[in-house]
């Protein structure tokens, strides 16, 4: 257990680490914040469950655990607090985000309309982002950082 909290603490002390999880938490929290409190125009805790469970058919765990990863995964990765972890999730969760509902509407956006849906080159950055701060950990200005030089 102590292997696997200074392996997820573990960071390479430089800035690009630290841009890559800043731009990644500051992009994930407005949408984070709308699902859970309804904040930037989102619905709320209660609308986003029932959308997610009735209308896109996810299971009630599935559908707590993006509310959760995107509002307290970006705080945390906008802190710098066990980004490695946070990142993990946030991959995984856009890699299916891709698999369930972007894949069959191609590559790009829908920038103009256009398609029947969005198609997944927002999510490819979101987990190339998401991958760099796997592999270099939260950057130099980070509480993980903080914590790391401590133990």
């Amino acid at each position: 257990m102590k292997n696997l909290v200074k392996t997820l603490l573990t960071t390479h002390p430089n800035i690009g680490s630290s841009i890559a999880r800043l731009t990644l938490g500051l992009v994930i929290f407005p949408h984070g914040a709308q699902k859970l409190l309804g904040l930037f125009g989102g619905n709320g805790f209660s609308a986003t469950m029932d959308f997610f469970t009735t209308q896109v058919g996810l299971p009630s765990f599935v559908a707590f655990s993006i509310i959760i990863i995107e509002f307290f995964g970006s705080i945390s990765l906008i802190l710098g607090f066990l980004s490695k972890f946070w990142a993990l999730s946030l991959a995984g969760m856009f890699m299916g985000i891709i698999y369930t509902t972007q894949l069959e509407h191609g590559f790009f956006m829908n920038w103009f309309g256009n398609q029947a849906g969005e198609g997944y080159e927002y999510s490819l950055l979101v987990i190339g982002l998401a991958l760099t701060i796997m592999v270099n950990g939260s950057g130099k200005w980070s509480i993980d950082k903080l914590i790391s030089k401590k133990q």
